[in-house]
């Protein structure tokens, strides 16, 4: 890992997405929510990969990553919040390309509905917020 400004970038581009989610809510595009909540969580999670010196691989679920390695994993996050982390980053993978794509018999636009967008944001704020905290000074500063 050379590049330890990506740490930040991630960060940083992780808080503009969410004021894009903001839009996308009030829009009432539900899985244009969803989906960017995903790639907003990644994004966030390859930030705390990075800054606890762990290599960030290339697939959009790593939250299984921070039970493996989480000795090397910032104090701050305690085993409740590392599994609810993880959890979601799960959860909104799986839905990732079925919210952007859908499917012969699932219409993004039909399926996701208002508490999906809802838990989707709410969530993906939280682990920035917390990834944030984590991950502040940060190391690569």
């Amino acid at each position: 890992m050379k590049n330890k400004s990506l740490e930040l970038d991630y960060i940083s581009r992780s808080e503009h997405r969410l004021c894009a989610l903001e839009v996308l809510y009030e829009r009432k595009s539900w899985a244009d929510v969803v989906r960017e909540a995903q790639e907003i969580v990644e994004l966030a999670l390859k930030a705390l990969l990075r800054h606890s010196g762990i290599e960030v691989p290339r697939v959009h679920d790593v939250g299984s990553l921070l039970a493996q390695h989480r000795d090397r994993l910032p104090g701050l996050l305690t085993d409740e919040e590392i599994g609810r982390i993880a959890g979601i980053s799960k959860n909104l993978r799986r839905d990732r390309e079925l919210a952007f794509y859908g499917s012969e018999d699932l219409t993004p636009s039909e399926f996701y509905s208002e508490p999906d967008a809802l838990a989707a944001k709410r969530d993906a704020a939280w682990v920035v917020e917390r990834v944030k905290a984590a991950c502040s000074p940060p190391l690569s500063a």
